[in-house]
Formats: structure tokens, C-alpha cells, sequence
């Protein structure tokens, strides 16, 4: 099994990266998503954070104002730059979501799509930090991930000294990477953001959660 970085294992996974959406047991949790999030950011400049493939940002530029999705890899916003986006205009850059001071623009909204659950236990403080410091207080900051659920998430392989859960995963060609990946309940969420954010609210389907709360 590769002992990688999360960015090399996506990096490596980006051809197949959206196959998760296509679990059949999911589809109704998807469309509830897809009705959910374009509501929140209707209206707002929205800096996407761990935008992958463009899947999600798809969904956000039905109502955003506009978009600057951003990825620490190429191989996947190289996939994103094919989709088609509107009426919102889609700005894509490689970014490293600890390093958001080299992305141009103004924002009223961040998401993260699928990424809250890839940030190490200790590491949170300091993206929180980072989030706010290239936005300002009053930014809303909107969040979905994903539940576990026996059966369709893949297995924990094995928890860390800090609370961080891993999965053993394998890629179509048969490559297996050991993966970050934390299932936060809401009272967790709310312990981990009450530092930095406010107002928390969290919506909780059968196979992932969707949340919001305003930096401080």
C-alpha cells in the first residue's frame, strides 16, 4: 500500500474521481444536495476550496454570483476546465487550500465540497485561520462530507493517536493508497468551528451532511 500525500493520491485518482457519484444507493442524497446548495449561495462570490473535478461547482454556478473553484492539482481541474458552467461565470486555479493568500478575488461565501473530512484533527485551527484571514469575519463558510454508513463507505482501516480515521483504498489499476478521511458528527463539527465561526446549522441526510456557519 503507497504511503502518499492526499494530494498524490488525488492527483493519481482523478480520472475516476467522480465514480463515487454513482453509487446507486446515493442518488437520492445527491439530488437532495443538489436542490440544498444552490439556495445557500444564491447571489454570493463564492471561493470553492478542494474543488476537484468541477462536479459540485456545476451545481453552485445555478445561483452564485460567481465562482473561483481551486484545487491543489492540475490533473483535476484539468478535468473541471471540460465541464460547462452557468449563468455564474467559473474562474479554475491551482491552489493549496493552506495557501489561499495566492488566490486572487473577493468572497462573501467558501465552500468545501468533500473536503472538511480530509483535514487532519489537528490541522483545523490552522486552515479555520487561514479561511478567515483571506476573507474576513462575517464570511459564510457552507460544508458538506459524508456520512459513514456500513456498507457503502469503505471501511476504516485504522484510527490515528489524534482521533483521525484512514481508509485503505485501490484505484481502478489496482494501486492501493492508505486515505485521511474523518466522519465528523454535528457535535463534533460544532466543537471543532466554535473557535473560530458562529451559527451553525447542519442538515443530515442517510449517506452525507451538509452544514454552514459564519467566521467570526
Amino acid at each position: 500500500m503507497s504511503v502518499c500525500s492526499l494530494a498524490d493520491y488525488y492527483a493519481d485518482r482523478a480520472a475516476e474521481y467522480d465514480e463515487v457519484y454513482r453509487k446507486p444507493e446515493r442518488q437520492a442524497d445527491l439530488a437532495r444536495l443538489k436542490q440544498l446548495l444552490p439556495p445557500l449561495v444564491a447571489g454570493k462570490r463564492v471561493l470553492e476550496i478542494a474543488a476537484g473535478t468541477g462536479y459540485w461547482t456545476q451545481v453552485l454556478a445555478t445561483t452564485a454570483a460567481t465562482i473561483t473553484a481551486t484545487d491543489v492539482n492540475a490533473e483535476t481541474i484539468a478535468i473541471a476546465a471540460q465541464r460547462e458552467y452557468g449563468p455564474a461565470p467559473v474562474a479554475l486555479r491551482t491552489a493549496d487550500a493552506y495557501r489561499l493568500d495566492t488566490v486572487p478575488g473577493e468572497f462573501d461565501l467558501v465552500f468545501c465540497g468533500f473536503w472538511w473530512s480530509h483535514i487532519a484533527r489537528a490541522d483545523i485551527p490552522r486552515f479555520l485561520a487561514g479561511v478567515r484571514a483571506r476573507t474576513g469575519p462575517g464570511t459564510v463558510l457552507v460544508l458538506t462530507d459524508n456520512r459513514y454508513v456500513p456498507g457503502s463507505s469503505t471501511p476504516v482501516s485504522r484510527t490515528g493517536p489524534d482521533g483521525d480515521t484512514h481508509q485503505a483504498r485501490r484505484l481502478a489499476d489496482g494501486r492501493e493508497y492508505e486515505v485521511l478521511k474523518n466522519f465528523p458528527s454535528r457535535e463534533q463539527l460544532a466543537a471543532d468551528t466554535e473557535p473560530a465561526a458562529s451559527d451553525l446549522t447542519w442538515t443530515e441526510l442517510d449517506y452525507y451532511w451538509l452544514a454552514s456557519c459564519v467566521l467570526r
